[in-house]
């Protein structure tokens, strides 16, 4: 039988995914080589399938493991209250080479990566699969492996890239890592093969699998990636560099036309999406709270182009729900992202903070009022009357991100977290919320804890609305502000209730106004955590002081003491040390002569 030996201390992947018939239940080890799984259709889909179990869970923000997500409570988007959580680590500065193992990206994707790879060294030799059948496995498969690769590329920069199966008697001790280019180059290459064979569209049997348009998105962002700052003449991490050969691993020169390349893929990937029938989601009724709150729990609406089935996956809204529903209350946004949403009128409610870091400098032409509570409920439901003036007449989105206190929510509950509120701490034990808000966002108001309720559902990994945002930003950076960027952001904001931008912008206060757009659109959908750092501003936003309301405080919705500003944390970013993940060290200590470590660690 063939073997396994692999520097990323992968183990044999099973061949097959547990649907299957009994005869498929057996381990390799059991009785089944690869040589054989590969004479038969059945095994051979089989084997491919099984590559899709280590596609991270990206909704679960909390715990540790192999499908897990640190991003969001690792980034100023979140406080996760659950004290054992990967993103404490993180924002305290602890982590390091020895405990990235609890966030296993880049284990969990070499694994994956290998296993595809044998799928495509010997899909030729499978018989009787039918032309359209061969073509739709194929490009799963390039396109998995390029994803998965992009997977460590985002978390550790520069990586190994491995397009063949590594046996026992290849010097696997010589595989190192490969400049950004090259990086970005493989990947590409593999979307493109992903491209020719994909279907245009998936049948809803077929939901999870991915669409041609998915390749092209995957290629819209990993080039966006690398025309990026952190990656595009990025003199900082001059000393990552191949221990072989000297060579500089991330790019020392600007390369504009690098923005031309992203700004043309994410077009492609817009038309391709548009080619198969999606496009930015609205509601029946176009309210514009609803359209953008059904992207996130209405399972394969036309605006997903592709995601991860979970099932009666219940544990991220779990975490999301007020605890007087039995559930940990621990997914809370902070209160620099609940400043951050805009007024209904498309004004910045907040222009800063005074020298206490405490006190926000109130934008006056913005109508936003810090004080006192509303004398009159939303005539569109989005708040009922009583609640504190600072939620009242914000922009749709925040209404669909961000529950807080007085809000009304599933059961028609209204949330009560001050101190002694059925929702505040004193009714909570270790784990409680901490901000004074909870996550909205993928929470599905059908699917309840008391009594238990779940629903099926859905991760997006790519959506159309990325797309456009792509392409602002890409041709922003190339052609400057454009009619074309304007119109881009505008599909964005159109759908969110909001005028379009101010004419008249220059490229730096577009370039703003971007970044600003993807942080609200793109809220705890882990894009953040990535784009502070391609974009080089981790050191200004993510070191520091986070703020929370006062949760110890208050007896009663309309009691001034609960809606003071007070310290949650203070948190840690090294520059350039956080800019990327440690490579684990069990890694490096095997091929310490050619797998450098990145800077810092």
């Amino acid at each position: 039988m063939k073997r396994i030996s692999w520097l990323f201390s992968c183990v044999f992947a099973a061949v097959v995914a547990t649907s299957c018939g009994d005869y498929l239940d057996k381990t390799p080890d059991d009785d089944m080589t690869i040589d054989e799984v590969f004479t038969n259709p059945d095994w051979a889909r089989a084997w491919l399938y099984n590559c899709y179990s280590w596609l991270p869970n990206e909704a679960n923000f909390a715990d540790d493991g192999a499908f897990r997500s640190p991003f969001t409570g690792g980034c100023d988007e979140m406080e996760i209250a659950f004290g054992a959580s990967y993103s404490q680590l993180i924002n305290a500065g602890s982590w390091n080479a020895t405990n990235i193992s609890r966030s296993p990206v880049w284990e969990q994707s070499y694994c994956a990566i290998r296993a595809v790879n044998i799928f495509l060294e010997n899909i030729e030799r499978v018989p009787n699969l039918s032309e359209s059948d061969y073509n739709s496995l194929v490009g799963e498969a390039y396109f998995l492996r390029a994803f998965f690769h992009f997977l460590v590329f985002r978390a550790y920069g520069p990586v190994p890239i491995v397009k063949n199966v590594v046996s026992g008697s290849d010097n696997w001790l010589e595989i190192t890592r490969r400049p950004v280019d090259e990086c970005v180059s493989e990947i590409v290459a593999d979307c493109n093969e992903a491209i020719g064979y994909l279907p245009v569209m998936r049948v809803e049997t077929e939901y999870g699998r991915p669409p041609k348009a998915a390749a092209y998105a995957l290629k819209s962002r990993i080039l966006l990636y690398a025309a990026s700052p952190l990656y595009n003449g990025n003199t900082d991490m001059e000393r990552l560099r191949d221990p072989r050969t000297g060579e500089c691993l991330i790019s020392q020169t600007y390369d504009k036309e690098k923005w031309k390349l992203a700004a043309d893929a994410a077009q492609e990937a817009i038309d391709a999406a548009s080619e198969a029938g999606l496009d930015i989601h609205y509601s029946a009724d176009k309210d514009p709270v609803k359209s953008y709150e059904e992207v996130f729990v209405q399972n394969w609406n036309n605006e997903v182009i592709w995601g991860l089935n979970l099932g009666d996956y219940w544990h991220h809204m779990w975490c999301s729900d007020p605890i007087s529903y039995g559930t940990p209350s621990i997914f809370n946004p902070t209160q620099e992202m609940v400043d951050a949403y805009e007024m209904a009128n498309g004004q910045a409610p907040i222009l800063g903070y005074e020298d206490d870091g405490l006190t926000p400098v109130i934008n006056p032409e913005s109508g936003y009022v810090e004080t006192g509570y509303a004398s009159s409920a939303s005539p569109d439901g989005y708040w009922p009357a009583g609640v504190r003036n600072m939620y009242v007449n914000r922009e749709p989105r925040f209404y669909a991100s961000i529950n807080f206190c007085g809000q009304m929510w599933k059961l028609g509950h209204q949330i009560e977290f001050w101190y002694e509120g059925v929702d505040g701490k004193k009714y909570g034990s270790s784990d409680y919320c901490k901000t004074g808000y909870n996550m909205r966002k993928h929470n599905n108001i059908n699917c309840v804890q008391t009594p238990f309720s779940a629903t099926r559902t859905t991760w997006t990994y790519m959506r159309v609305g990325e797309l456009y945002l792509n392409l602002a930003e890409a041709l922003n950076e190339y052609y400057g502000p454009e009619d074309e960027v304007y119109d881009a952001i505008e599909v964005i904001r159109k759908r969110a209730g909001l005028d379009g931008l101010a004419e008249g912008l220059s490229q730096e206060e577009m370039r703003d106004r971007i970044k600003h757009e993807r942080r609200i659109e793109m809220a705890f959908e882990n894009h953040r955590f990535f784009d502070v750092r391609r974009w080089k501003d981790a050191e200004k936003t993510q070191g520091g002081t986070i703020h929370c309301l006062d949760i110890y405080a208050g007896k009663s919705l309309q009691d001034d003491a609960f809606y003071k500003r007070v310290v949650c944390e203070e948190r840690v970013f090294t520059s350039p040390q956080h800019y990327f993940f440690p490579i684990p060290q069990d890694e490096i200590d095997k091929n310490s002569d050619n797998l450098v470590q990145n800077p810092g660690w």
